[in-house]
């Protein structure tokens, strides 16, 4: 009720009371008006909108390969969770880059990674080789295109009034602040490519990525140095997302099957076999987790997918590392151990020294990580490039899985 808050007027400041509510319907303050929540010091200032989006601008952090870092992770960070991350470390640039294993590495992101500037990570990552292919959320790369397309994200804070913000027009993700408006932009480019593009009938996540890659590559040149969608395109490095209509990428698609009579599908029937024709050609498979969710699940899956389905014993991960904020005890799969995924074949059990978990938030973990890797002597390695084998990875899968099931014929 109104009555309960203390609102200025152009001209006056003062308390209302019951004689505001009187027998009539309660009165709302106008436009002019500010309402000053109970939580809020009295005579605090409103802030206009360009006061609010005037925190630095977040960037695309690229890490260099810092000594410091490195001797910090290596000789500082000894026990509990800076041991774990220091051990995910030492197990990504000893054994998972090591050039003899030669591991097909897969990063799955979830949470709002870009968003928070994660992104210049993820593309040195892939420029350098380091990963090979990516599952994220659809939001991940959603917020990657506000980037690409040269808008800015600030830094804000986590304690703004949201009325306030919603009626300045200012989208918050925790403290990182943007206008309004860049989403209804960047929804007007991604609805401006499907209609250039042409795209028909079922596609894969991976096509329709490298496709908007393309576009973005065509129309914003430079954008690979500030975009994970556009340097994947360029890096020839497969971008999935397990869950396509949970992003606003997804509901442009949507709108444009609707309202354009496309007969464009996001087939996730494809991806599914895409993933496990990555994973059965690897020498070994390896993964790095951020967050967890539905992307580290539908990495997780293709061993099952292999061995339960197509009945080709590929015999579970061989390294697996999260950073993650999730517990075990919570049942979900966010928190999921190694050890757990042993049970499903999702990790060989022989292996399970070459897992580790750093409960850490990504957002300080990964660049950490990162500058760990890059600067360490498996700090390169060639691109496997594995979006243009794509198609003959999955007839590798489909000509394997069919000679298992005719020798089940033959056996029965």
């Amino acid at each position: 009720m109104l009555s309960y808050f203390r609102r200025r007027t152009k001209n006056s400041v003062r308390t209302s009371g019951l004689a505001d509510i009187g027998s009539g319907a309660e009165r709302r303050p106008t436009l002019e008006e500010e309402i000053v929540l109970p939580h809020r010091a009295p005579g605090s200032p409103r802030k206009s909108r360009q006061q609010i989006l005037s925190g630095k601008p977040i960037r695309y952090y690229r890490p260099q390969g810092s000594r410091e870092i490195r001797h910090l992770i290596d000789e500082g960070f000894q026990a509990f969770n800076a041991g774990r991350l220091s051990e995910a470390c030492q197990i990504f640039t000893e054994k998972m880059l090591a050039p003899a294993n030669n591991t097909t590495i897969g990063l799955t992101i979830a949470g709002a990674l870009t968003p928070a500037g994660l992104g210049g990570c993820v593309i040195e990552m892939m420029d350098r080789g380091l990963v090979d292919f990516v599952i994220s959320t659809g939001a991940n790369l959603y917020h990657d295109l506000h980037y690409a397309l040269n808008f800015t994200l600030t830094r804000g804070s986590p304690f703004l009034d949201d009325v306030q913000l919603y009626e300045e027009g200012v989208i918050r993700i925790y403290d990182v602040l943007f206008p309004a408006t860049v989403l209804l932009e960047t929804d007007a480019y991604i609805r401006e490519f499907l209609n250039r593009s042409g795209l028909n009938g079922p596609l894969a996540t991976s096509e329709f990525h490298y496709r908007l890659g393309r576009d973005l590559l065509d129309h914003f040149p430079g954008c690979e140095e500030h975009s994970i969608v556009a340097r994947a395109a360029l890096a020839g490095v497969p971008l999935y997302t397990s869950s396509p209509g949970d992003s606003s990428i997804g509901m442009n698609v949507a709108y444009h099957e609707l309202m354009n009579d496309s007969s464009l599908m996001i087939d996730p029937n494809k991806d599914v076999n895409e993933v496990c024709a990555l994973v059965l050609a690897g020498q070994q498979n390896g993964c790095l987790i951020l967050g967890g969710g539905s992307p580290k699940n539908f990495y997780l899956q293709a061993q099952p997918t292999l061995w339960e389905v197509y009945g080709i014993p590929k015999g579970g991960n061989d390294y697996f590392i999260q950073i993650t904020t999730d517990q075990v005890v919570w049942g979900g799969l966010s928190g999921a151990t190694p050890a757990e995924a042993v049970s499903w074949g999702k990790v060989n059990p022989g292996v399970l020294p070459d897992t580790v978990v750093a409960y850490c938030d990504s957002t300080i973990a990964f660049p950490l990580f990162c500058e760990y890797a890059i600067g360490s002597p498996t700090g390169r390695r060639p691109r496997k490039e594995l979006l243009a084998q794509r198609e003959q990875l999955v007839a590798d899968l489909k000509r394997e899985a069919k000679a298992v099931l005719q020798n089940k014929t033959l056996e029965a």
